[in-house]
C-alpha cells in the first residue's frame, strides 16, 4: 500500500515537472536531460529540478522577488541612451555586435579609455591595491568570492586606512561564493564603517529558489577615475601553491574613461537589490572622467533580469562574425548546442578556431563533461590545447581586432542564471597583446590529436558520458 502511494505521489511530481519542461523547457537536449533526471530519480530528481531547472523567465510563479525588483529598477533608470558611438567603428561586423550588446542591456560604447591588461593575480592585486590607496572619495568592491587570507588581510589593512581619511567603502560579495568570508572578518570590516552586504543571502523561505542564480562579477570601482573587471576573485588561490592546482592564472583589466561609469552602473544597481539604497541619482557617483586613451569598451551585462541571455548572445555574435580566427581562453568549457554548432560551423568554414583550456579543473564532474565535447569539435577541424596549470581566465577574441574580458564561462550556468559581466574591447593593439600572451601559452601547452583521444579508454568515455548527462546542473 505505502509503495503505491508513493508510486502515485512520484508519477504526480513527474507530471508537473514534465509539463513544465515540454512548455518551458530552452533546449530539447536539455529538456530531455532533466526529464529522465525526474523520472529516475524519485522525489529528488523533482526537487532538484526545481532548484536547478526552472526556467524563471518564464515561468512567473517561480520568478525571485530579488529578480522582479531588478527588472522593475531597470525600466525605472532606463536612461534615454544611444549607441550613436558604434557609426565610427571600423567595421561593420564590430557595430553589429555594440548594437545587440546596447539593445539588450542599454550600456552603449564608451570612447577614450585607457586599458591595462592584467595577466595574472600578482598584477591585478598590485594594481587593486595602488588604487585604492590613491582613492579619495569612494571605493567600491563587489566580488563573487571573498575568503579570508592574506590577500584580503591586505585589503582590509588599506580600507582601514581609507576609512581614517573619510574615503566611503561599499563591498557586495555572493553570499554562495563567499560562504568562507567568516563573522569576525565582516564584522570588523563593519565596525571600521565599511558598507558590506551579501547578494541573494540564503533566507528562510527563498533559499530552495534563489540558490541556482549568483552574482558572479567581479568589479572594483575607484572614484569614478579607475575601475576593474574580469576573472580575479579576493582569494589566496592566485598567490600560493598550496592548492591541488597550484596557483591559479587569471586575467583582469584596469580601465580608465568613460566605460568606469558603466560599470559603476552595473555596481549601483546591485546595490540597490543588496540593500535598497538607490545613490544612482547622486552626481558624485555619476561623474564621468575622460581618459586620454582611444580604446572603445562596451561593458556588457547579464543575468536572469534581463530579457535575454546576453552573454551567450555575446559570445555567439563573437564566433558567427569572425572571418580570420577565434580564440578562446576558458576554465569551464561546456557549451551549450548553439555554441557547439557555431563553433563547428567556424571551424568547417576554414575560419582557426582554437581553444586554450585547463587538462584538469576544479571539478572532476566538470572536467569529465568539457571533455566530452572534444571529439566533435576535433573532427570539425578546430584545435584544442591543454595546459597543465590551471587557468580561470574568461577570454576569447576574434581577428585580432575584438576581445571581451570577463566573469563569464562557457556554461549554461553563466548563460542563463548566474549574473555576469564582460568587458567588450574594440582595440587592435589592445587585442593584439592579448594574442601575444595567448600564444605563449599556448606553446607551453599540449595540443589534442584526434586520432589519440579516439584511443582513450573505456572507462575515460563512460566517465566522460555520464557528466555530460549531468551538465544542466553545472
Amino acid at each position: 500500500m505505502i509503495y503505491v502511494i508513493l508510486l502515485s505521489i512520484h508519477l504526480l511530481l513527474f507530471s508537473w515537472a514534465f509539463y513544465n519542461i515540454l512548455y518551458f523547457g530552452v533546449k530539447p537536449s536539455k529538456s530531455l536531460s532533466w526529464i529522465l533526471i525526474t523520472f529516475l530519480f524519485p522525489f529528488l530528481g523533482v526537487f532538484i529540478f526545481i532548484l536547478f531547472g526552472i526556467n524563471r523567465r518564464k515561468i512567473k510563479y517561480f520568478q525571485l522577488k530579488e529578480t522582479k525588483k531588478r527588472k522593475k529598477y531597470i525600466q525605472k533608470n532606463l536612461k534615454n541612451k544611444n549607441n550613436k558611438n558604434a557609426a565610427i567603428l571600423k567595421n561593420n561586423k564590430a557595430s553589429k555586435i555594440s548594437n545587440l550588446v546596447f539593445n539588450n542591456t542599454n550600456l552603449p560604447l564608451q570612447l577614450n579609455n585607457d586599458v591595462v591588461v592584467l595577466k595574472n593575480g600578482k598584477e591585478t592585486f598590485e594594481a587593486l591595491y595602488k588604487a585604492i590607496k590613491n582613492a579619495t572619495s569612494f571605493i567600491h568592491l563587489q566580488y563573487y568570492i571573498i575568503e579570508n587570507g592574506e590577500i584580503l588581510n591586505n585589503i582590509i589593512t588599506l580600507l582601514e586606512q581609507k576609512r581614517k581619511e573619510n574615503v566611503e567603502v561599499r563591498i557586495l560579495y555572493d553570499s554562495f561564493g563567499s560562504f568562507q568570508l567568516n563573522k569576525k572578518t565582516k564584522q570588523h570590516l563593519k565596525e571600521i564603517g565599511v558598507e558590506i552586504y551579501p547578494e541573494t543571502p540564503f533566507k528562510l523561505g527563498s533559499f530552495i529558489f534563489s540558490l541556482n542564480y549568483r552574482n558572479h562579477r567581479k568589479i572594483a570601482i575607484i572614484d569614478n577615475k579607475i575601475g576593474f573587471t574580469g576573472g580575479v576573485n579576493i582569494s589566496n588561490e592566485y598567490i600560493t601553491e598550496d592548492t591541488n592546482l597550484g596557483i591559479w592564472q587569471d586575467t583582469h583589466i584596469q580601465i580608465s574613461g568613460c566605460a568606469v561609469a558603466n560599470l559603476q552602473d552595473t555596481f549601483l544597481k546591485d546595490y540597490y537589490y543588496a540593500t535598497d539604497i538607490d545613490l544612482s541619482e547622486k552626481e558624485k557617483y555619476n561623474t564621468v572622467f575622460n581618459a586620454t586613451g582611444n580604446t572603445k569598451i562596451q561593458i556588457v551585462s547579464s543575468g536572469p533580469d534581463y530579457k535575454q541571455p546576453v552573454v551567450m548572445q555575446q559570445y555567439l555574435s563573437l564566433i558567427n562574425l569572425a572571418e580570420k580566427s577565434i580564440c578562446v581562453l576558458n576554465p569551464y568549457f561546456i557549451p551549450t548546442y548553439s555554441i557547439l554548432e557555431a563553433f563547428k560551423i567556424a571551424a568547417l568554414s576554414d575560419i582557426k578556431v582554437t581553444l586554450l583550456l585547463p587538462k584538469v579543473t576544479d571539478s572532476s564532474i566538470a572536467t569529465y563533461s568539457m571533455y566530452s565535447y572534444f571529439e566533435g569539435l576535433l573532427k570539425a577541424g578546430v584545435d584544442i590545447y591543454l595546459r597543465d596549470d590551471f587557468s580561470h581566465s574568461k577570454v576569447i577574441f576574434i581577428d585580432d581586432e575584438i576581445a571581451s574580458i570577463g566573469s563569464t564561462n562557457f556554461d549554461c550556468r553563466s548563460f542563463e542564471h548566474n549574473y555576469e559581466l564582460n568587458a567588450l574591447i574594440f582595440d587592435e593593439q589592445v587585442t593584439l597583446e592579448i594574442s601575444k600572451e595567448f600564444n605563449e601559452r599556448k606553446k607551453l601547452a599540449t595540443k589534442i590529436n584526434l586520432e589519440d583521444f579516439l584511443n582513450r579508454s573505456n572507462k575515460q568515455k563512460t566517465f566522460e558520458r555520464f557528466a555530460r548527462f549531468l551538465s544542466p546542473l553545472l
